[in-house]
C-alpha cells in the first residue's frame, strides 16, 4: 500500500495551477515510481474568490497557517513570490521539519544562508530547481550530477525577456522599445520590465547559480548588474556586422581563488554556443577541467515549465533522506569576492568623435599609453562627425576603466563612450 504524502501550497496563481496539474495527471506514475500517493491542499490564496483551474476549491484558504501549521502536511511548495512575509514563513515551516520547494529566486538571493540554516536546523529539505531557467535542471546537474566535477565558470543567458529583445533587435531591425513592446504583447515581459531589462532578475539567478557551484555564499548583492535598458541598435547592427551576437550575460568564475559574479551585455562570437539560443530560450554554459563543457538549454520562463521544475524537486524529496540534499554543505567553500578590475577581458568600444586629422591616432595613443592593445578598428565619417569602432584585445579590466577616462577628457569625443564585453578573445569566430 503506498504512503499518502500531503502537500501544502503558498500560492494559486498560474504556476501553482500548473503544479496541481501536473500531479493530477501524473499522480499513476508519480505512485508507481516513488511509493508515495500524492494529495494537494490545504492551498493559501489571497482571494478565495477567483477560480483557481486544477485546485480542488475545498482545498483552498487564506490562513497562512491552515499550511504552516498544519500537522498533516509533509512539504511545502511556495509559489507566491515576494520575499516578506515569505522569508518568516518558509523559515517556520523548514524549522518545524516540514520541507520545502520554492521558485522564488529573489527570496533566495537574499536570504538563502538563512532558509539553509533553518532546514539543517529541523532536519528537513529545501529544494529551488524553478528559481532557476524554470525547466532546465541546471541547479540539479550541479548539485548532483557535477558535484565533484570543480566548476571553474558558469556562464549563460538566463532571462528569456532580454534574450527576445536582443533577438529581435538583430533579426528583424526592431528598434529597442518597439521590440520590448512586442516582448509584453506576446506575455514574455511583464509590464513593469524593470527587473529583466535592467539586469536584476538575471543578477538574482546568478546569485543562486554561483552559490552552488562554487560552494560559496553569494548573494544579489554581490552581483553587479548592467542591464539592456540603454544598449542602442546601432551597437548590436555593428556587432552582427562585425561577426557578433549582442546578448545578456551572466558570468561566474574563479579568478585565483575568489568569486566573480557578473551580469552584462556581451558580444559573442558567430560561432560561440550561446550565440545560437535566439527567442525566450535560456542556456547555461558550465565549464571544469574535469569535464570540460556542458550547455543546458530550453524554455526559461513560463507557468508550465516553472511548475514542471516545482514537481521535479518534490519527486526528489519523496525519492531520497531526509537532509540528504544539505549533506554535501551548499556553502561551505568560504571563498572571498573576487575584487572588481581584477578580470581579464576583450571590448567592444564606440566612439563618436569630430572628424578631425589625427583623431584616431590620439585615440590609439590613449589606450596605447593605458596598456590596452587594439584587435579591430572601424572608422566611419558622418560629416563633420566621425564614428570609431574597436574591438580591444583581452586584457585587464582595470586598464580599460583607466582609458576610458582618459578617452572621455579628449576635446574631440562627442559623446559618452560606448563600452560592451567581448567573449572569448576579441576575435568574430574560432
Amino acid at each position: 500500500m503506498s504512503d499518502i504524502v500531503r502537500i501544502g501550497m503558498l500560492g494559486g496563481g498560474t504556476v501553482g495551477q500548473g503544479v496541481a496539474r501536473i500531479i493530477r495527471d501524473t499522480a499513476h506514475t508519480i505512485e508507481r515510481a516513488t511509493g508515495h500517493r500524492i494529495e494537494m491542499g490545504p492551498v493559501l490564496v489571497r482571494d478565495a474568490s477567483l477560480g483557481r483551474p486544477g485546485i480542488d476549491p475545498s482545498s483552498i484558504t487564506t490562513d497562512p497557517q491552515a499550511v504552516l501549521g498544519n500537522p498533516d502536511v509533509d512539504i511545502i511548495i511556495e509559489v507566491m513570490g515576494g520575499v516578506d512575509p515569505t522569508r518568516e514563513w518558509l523559515v517556520q515551516a523548514l524549522r518545524s521539519g516540514t520541507s520545502v520547494v520554492t521558485a522564488n529566486k529573489q527570496l533566495l538571493a537574499r536570504h538563502a544562508p538563512e532558509l539553509l540554516a533553518a532546514a539543517e536546523e529541523g532536519g528537513s529539505e529545501l529544494r529551488f530547481e524553478a528559481s532557476v531557467c524554470a525547466a532546465i535542471p541546471v541547479i540539479k546537474v550541479l548539485r548532483e550530477s557535477l558535484l565533484a566535477a570543480e566548476i571553474e565558470s558558469v556562464m549563460g543567458i538566463v532571462n528569456g525577456t532580454t534574450n527576445y529583445i536582443l533577438t529581435e533587435m538583430r533579426k528583424s531591425g526592431m528598434a529597442y522599445a518597439e521590440a520590448l513592446t512586442q516582448a509584453q504583447d506576446l506575455g514574455y515581459a511583464e509590464a513593469d520590465p524593470t527587473e529583466d531589462v535592467g539586469g536584476g532578475d538575471a543578477a538574482a539567478k546568478m546569485a543562486i547559480l554561483s552559490s552552488i557551484a562554487f560552494h560559496t555564499r553569494v548573494s544579489i548583492d554581490d552581483v553587479p548588474h548592467v542591464g539592456i535598458d540603454q544598449l542602442q541598435g546601432d551597437d548590436v547592427d555593428i556587432a552582427h556586422e562585425l561577426g557578433f551576437v549582442t546578448k545578456l550575460l551572466g558570468v561566474a568564475r574563479l579568478v585565483d581563488g575568489a568569486v566573480s559574479v557578473r551580469v552584462h551585455p556581451a558580444l559573442v562570437p558567430g560561432d560561440h554556443p550561446l550565440a545560437a539560443i535566439n527567442g525566450a530560450d535560456n542556456a547555461v554554459l558550465l565549464e571544469s577541467s574535469i569535464v570540460r563543457q556542458i550547455m543546458l538549454v530550453g524554455p526559461g520562463a513560463g507557468g508550465t515549465e516553472t511548475a514542471s521544475a516545482v514537481v521535479s524537486d518534490v519527486l526528489s524529496i519523496l525519492g531520497s533522506n531526509p537532509g540528504s540534499f544539505l549533506g554535501g554543505a551548499l556553502v561551505d567553500a568560504g571563498r572571498p569576492m573576487a575584487q572588481d578590475g581584477s578580470l581579464d577581458s576583450a571590448f567592444y568600444l564606440r566612439i563618436d568623435v569630430a572628424d578631425k586629422p589625427g583623431v584616431l591616432a590620439r585615440v590609439s595613443s590613449v589606450l596605447s599609453d593605458s596598456g590596452v592593445s587594439i584587435l579591430t578598428v572601424l572608422q566611419r565619417g558622418e560629416g563633420e562627425a566621425a564614428r570609431l569602432v574597436m574591438i580591444l584585445h583581452r586584457g585587464p579590466e582595470s586598464r580599460v576603466t583607466e582609458a576610458m577616462a582618459a578617452l572621455r577628457a579628449l576635446p574631440e569625443v562627442r559623446d559618452e563612450p560606448v563600452l560592451i564585453h567581448v567573449v572569448g578573445d576579441g576575435q568574430a569566430s574560432a
